[in-house]
């Protein structure tokens, strides 16, 4: 059980794996009013940054669940070199089926909603995790204009068109599901070129190490390819946020 190895090598540098900035990750922490010891669950956490970060900026407390071996040991790194680890722990394991054993105060699964089938899937779970009244927060994309035509749409991770909505639509969504959004930070361009830049600079550092690797050739024929399509589609298209959700 475990990520694929590309998607490590790809993003080895990373501490967010998603288009958030730190500095983006910091103003959510301001903006959520986050109390000392509020119990977070956070489902695909990654590298672990936004627990730890949190947990060091604001006290928090909290479980942290991920499938990759690699990142949930970067994050149990990260919590040392932030003097956290009693604060946060982090699990490895299949976050699509994890359920807190007792309520938490703030539970999120920021940029993974594939663990729940998508983002109803993802609200259902998180809600089996949350108290009465807690803070739910969603990382998902969204088209910055509508999108029809199939190309875009594939070249920008989806397999069709309507798999995202609208910035509007999706708002929308949260409340059919029986939510009031709270709070958004939204990434912007510049902290998508932040993102995915340093996905080509690891990529192309790993090849340079590895081009014997049974992978080098996949390596080299995405850094042929992706710059372009990033520019052309992804940048122009594709739009990222995370958004704060409380039940009403």
């Amino acid at each position: 059980m475990d990520l694929p190895r590309i998607f490590t090598i790809r993003e080895s540098s990373h501490r967010l794996h998603n288009p958030f900035t730190p500095e983006k990750l910091a103003v959510l922490g301001r903006a959520l009013r986050l109390a000392p010891g509020t119990r977070v669950l956070d489902l695909a956490s990654g590298s672990g940054e936004l627990l730890c970060t949190w947990a060091r900026d604001h006290r928090v407390t909290g479980t942290g669940v991920d499938i990759s071996t690699v990142f949930t040991r970067n994050a149990r790194a990260r919590a040392a070199e932030l003097g956290v680890e009693d604060r946060v722990a982090f699990v490895h394991g299949d976050a699509s089926g994890f359920v807190a054993d007792e309520p938490v105060d703030l539970a999120a699964c920021v940029g993974a909603s594939w663990i729940g089938g998508g983002v109803a899937g993802t609200v259902e779970l998180l809600g089996r995790s949350l108290r009465p009244g807690g803070l739910m927060l969603i990382g998902e994309p969204y088209w910055r204009r509508d999108v029809s035509d199939e190309e875009t749409a594939r070249a920008c991770f989806a397999d069709r068109a309507d798999d995202y909505l609208v910035l509007p639509e999706l708002m929308e969504r949260f409340g059919d599901l029986g939510y009031d959004v709270v709070e958004m930070v939204l990434a912007d361009q510049d902290s998508w070129d932040r993102y995915r830049a340093a996905q080509w600079f690891n990529l192309r550092r790993w090849l340079d190490d590895n081009p014997g690797d049974e992978l080098a050739e996949d390596v080299r024929a995405e850094l042929a390819t992706e710059p372009a399509r990033y520019a052309r589609y992804q940048r122009e298209h594709l739009g990222w946020g995370v958004f704060a959700l409380i039940g009403r």
